[in-house]
Parts: C-alpha cells; structure tokens; sequence
C-alpha cells in the first residue's frame, strides 16, 4: 500500500508512534525515525521487514536542529511523502500549581515541534504536489481535561495548526489530517489502566490499543484518503461523542 514511498515518523522509538512505524514498514515503507533518543531497537526491527529504515536524534523543539535533520533526511532519502507528528510529553498539574517552565515544555514538543517538522517540509511537498501530513492530537484537545491545561492546549492547537496547513495545501495535492486518540495502552496511560471507573467513562469499555491508532494512520498516508483533509478522526471507543 505504501510500496516505494517515504515516512518520517517523530517519536517513532515507542508507543503509538512505533506502532505507526512498524505498520508503514508492513506495507513497503521506508522509515525516518525522528526522537529525542536513538532508536536503535526500532531501526533493527524494522529494517528486517526489508525497508530502509534511518533514526534521526532530535529534540523537535529545537527549530534549529528540526531543519538539519530535515535537511539530512531529504538528502538521505531523496523526498518524503508521509509526515507524522507525532512526538508528545506531558507535565500533568492543576493550573494552580503547574509551573510556567512546565506549561512551556509542553507546548514546545507537542505544538511547535509539530509547526517546525511541517514548516520544514513544507516546500518539497508543496513542488512535488503531493503528500500525506498526520498529526496526533488527543480528546483531550477536543473536551479539556483537569489537570492537563499545557497538554490539552497543545493538542487543540495541533487541531488549528491541522486545519490551516490542510487549507494552504489542499490546492497542491498534499492532505492533512489529524487522529485524536483517547486513553491507549501506552507507558504514557500506564497509571490509568487498572481504573474501573475510567474505563465506564468510555463507551466501548476498553482503553484502545496502538495498532488501532496504527490502522488510521495507514489509512490517511494511503490513497484511500485522497480525498480527505482537515478532518480531525477520534480514535477514542466514543469517549469523545
């Protein structure tokens, strides 16, 4: 499905993230693996599906190093076709006691980090008329959450950031669009898992897994979502209804 096409996957190392990267790979991607460490495991796993696989160490906050990387990327892959942003923190606090620094961070990885990658690859999608930018955002940026005031604030800023950029480049073939998971088995929900009272909130009763994430995202990089964009998809066992 993705044979002979280019995906750069921040936060690929883990999670949800790794699971996107493993079902590109599935399908005949080749991968970039952008994230703050080296993704070692990710690249032997993976390269084994025979895919060219690359890791990329940066921190996406850093709008410097986001435009070397992406540099080097275009360089060492020739073009990229798939974009997913997808690289997130959390500083969990009341408004309260949450502290500038904390409220900062959070909106540096999660909003402008995701603004840098799209900024930077921008131009070679935008001249080869064609392209696929996912981004993560969460129910969280769609309802609010207690507790999470600098990550539900980046989240729905990647909803304003999606729907402008799918606005700029409708025109020139490339799609944008967003998924907005709920509560997913990842290290991130780890603390949350075992609450009952939690999984009563969510409709279908289960937190989700990553591959059904994965499944979403393979669907909007395909061309079965040519004629898609700006469009934010819950991914959330109807948590958000």
């Amino acid at each position: 499905m993705l044979k002979e096409k280019v995906a750069v996957i921040t936060g690929g190392s883990q999670g949800i993230g790794l699971e996107i990267a493993r079902k590109f790979a599935e399908n005949g991607a080749d991968i970039a693996i952008v994230d703050v460490k080296e993704a070692t495991q990710a690249v032997e796993e993976l390269s084994a599906l025979g895919v060219t696989v690359r890791s990329y160490s940066c921190n996406i906050a850093d709008a410097e190093k986001v435009a070397e990387t992406c540099k080097q990327i275009l360089t060492d892959f020739g073009n990229v076709d798939i974009l997913v942003n997808n690289a997130g923190i959390t500083r969990d606090n009341l408004i309260l006691k949450m502290s500038e620094s904390d409220f900062d961070a959070v909106l540096d990885v999660n909003l402008k980090g995701a603004f840098y990658m799209i900024k930077n690859f921008y131009r070679s999608m935008m001249k080869k008329r064609s392209g696929k930018i996912i981004n993560i955002s969460s129910v969280s940026g769609i309802f609010g959450n207690a507790g999470q005031a600098n990550y539900s604030a980046s989240k729905a800023g990647i909803i304003g950031l999606t729907k402008t950029t799918a606005k700029e480049l409708a025109g020139r073939g490339v799609n944008c669009n967003a998924i907005a998971p709920g509560f997913i088995m990842t290290s991130m929900t780890t603390a949350f898992q075992e609450n009952e009272e939690l999984k009563k909130s969510i409709p279908m009763g289960r937190f989700g897994k990553p591959e059904e994430v994965a499944n979403l995202a393979l669907f909007l990089a395909s061309p079965m979502s040519d004629y898609i964009t700006g469009e934010i998809i819950r991914c959330d066992g109807g948590m958000a209804m």
